[in-house]
């Protein structure tokens, strides 16, 4: 999808072939490179092999009217990359369902027939807004080891080692709770290294189940199995030339430890429905929050996989084990999330900056990031104070003597602050992967997401 004269590129999702002609025109006059795909499972093939900057996306694709379908598309592609700026276009455009659309993910709501005009501006905007995203994402979580803030000594041994090793080929464990940015260090590696100019593939191995692993990491032939109704290009594959990131990695069951580590041993697979090795050339990254050395005590993680992925290993420490560097994280965020929401007056008090390294944090980095972000958000005043912070900060239940947490007591916490913590508890206990806080909390995903945002909890922190 890349193109050498950087034109943005579209994807348009929609079952009406005379639609689709006629945005392909008006788009490709307005020196846009089009795609478009007609039905919500050739869209998520098309988005799990490419990344087009923008989507126009119909909101019915049968003759129901309601725009169910579209809205489960909507959360399917966030679930893909939350990033891209989706559009809805809908024939049967209603008050309720842009509100729907909205909550679910997409940026803005056109009905049809659309005005050129109008849907222009609307790319332009949406694109413009990504830009300044991307803009603020690079230099917060960046292509740089400067994204990395902190001068913790520990922090900074770790920083100075992964920068030594970075321009090697050698494979790195990076270890560390969830939150302390074991993917933004991964990354960083990457971007520093000889294969800077070529892909950096990141694979959420708790994601995947077991049934799908060959099929996700190797690719498949069409026809392999019931739903390959096209050839798929696994992500080794679309890593070749430059590094693969394996997260979770402590998830992954023995099954298919034993599937990754002949190809991290001889760098060949074979794709699902051939008979035919391909031969790779990546660089290993792998991260987890697990305690891999008591997993191969007992038995639950492959020895010689451990072998094979940790010749180097970087362990990131705890907020909690560098507190100093708290008040430096927070303002750094303020700094990117101002200019980002267009704040740019907004600093915190110096009381604020104290309080906040008296909390936990048991999220880490990521839960420090969001309750800035939501504070930032939600507050009037130039001036971010304690009590802004506290407001929208919900505190990590202490556990006296070993025993488990009981009720608040009666008239300390509403019902719905009690909701509001266990869904904040439950999203950083599984990582913010909804589908599963959802699980854990006895509710569909859709239900989760209202109340995310009825509480203005961020999607991503």
């Amino acid at each position: 999808m890349k193109n050498n004269d950087h034109r943005k590129s579209i994807l348009i999702i929609d079952d009406d072939i005379a639609v689709c002609t006629s945005l392909k025109l008006m788009l490709k006059r307005a020196k846009f490179e089009v795609e478009a795909v007609h039905y919500p499972k050739d869209a998520l093939e098309y988005l799990r092999q490419s990344q087009p900057d923008l989507i126009l996306l119909d909101m019915n694709f049968t003759i129901d009217t309601s725009g169910k379908q579209g809205l489960k598309l909507i959360r399917d592609i966030q679930q893909i990359n939350d990033r891209i700026p989706v559009i809805m276009l809908t024939g049967w455009g209603t008050l309720q369902l842009a509100v729907e659309g909205m909550k679910s993910g997409a940026r803005d709501f056109m009905t049809k027939p659309w005005d050129n005009k109008a849907l222009l501006s609307s790319i332009k905007t949406q694109l413009e807004l990504n830009a300044v995203a991307a803009k603020v994402s690079a230099k917060d979580t960046g292509t740089s080891f400067e994204g990395l803030i902190g001068k913790d000594p520990a922090f900074l041994e770790v920083i100075a080692k992964a920068k030594r090793v970075s321009q090697t080929d050698a494979s790195i464990l990076i270890l560390g709770e969830s939150g302390t940015g074991k993917e933004l260090l991964a990354e960083a590696i990457h971007y520093n290294s000889l294969r800077s100019q070529h892909p950096f593939v990141k694979v959420n191995l708790g994601g995947i189940s077991s049934t799908l692993f060959e099929s996700e990491m190797f690719g498949h032939k069409k026809g392999a199995f019931t739903d390959a109704s096209a050839d798929r290009k696994g992500r080794f594959e679309l890593a070749d030339k430059g590094t693969i990131f394996l997260d979770e990695i402590g998830d992954l069951d023995l099954n298919g430890q034993v599937k990754l580590l002949r190809v991290l041993q001889e760098k060949t697979f074979e794709v699902l429905g051939s008979s035919q090795s391909k031969t790779v050339d990546i660089r290993i990254i792998s991260a987890t929050n697990k305690d891999i050395p008591a997993m191969v005590a007992d038995q639950s993680f492959r020895e010689d996989l451990f072998y094979r992925i940790n010749l180097i290993t970087l362990t990131l420490p705890s907020l909690k084990e560098r507190k100093s560097d708290i008040p430096l994280l927070a303002e750094h965020n303020v700094n990117n999330l101002s200019e980002l929401y267009e704040k740019p007056e907004v600093h915190i008090s110096e009381e604020a900056l104290r309080w906040l390294m008296d909390q936990p944090f048991t999220g880490n980095i990521r839960q420090l990031r969001n309750l800035v972000e939501r504070t930032l958000l939600l507050s009037a005043g130039p001036q971010l104070e304690v009590k802004d912070f506290r407001a929208n900060h919900t505190p990590d239940v202490k556990v006296q003597g070993g025993e488990s947490p009981g009720l608040p007591a009666v008239g300390q916490m509403s019902i719905e602050e009690m909701e509001k913590e266990m869904i904040l508890r439950a999203l950083a206990f599984h990582n913010y992967r909804v589908n599963k806080a959802a699980l854990s909390l006895g509710i569909t995903r859709s239900a989760l997401y209202r109340r995310m945002n009825k509480f203005n909890i961020a999607y991503e922190s």
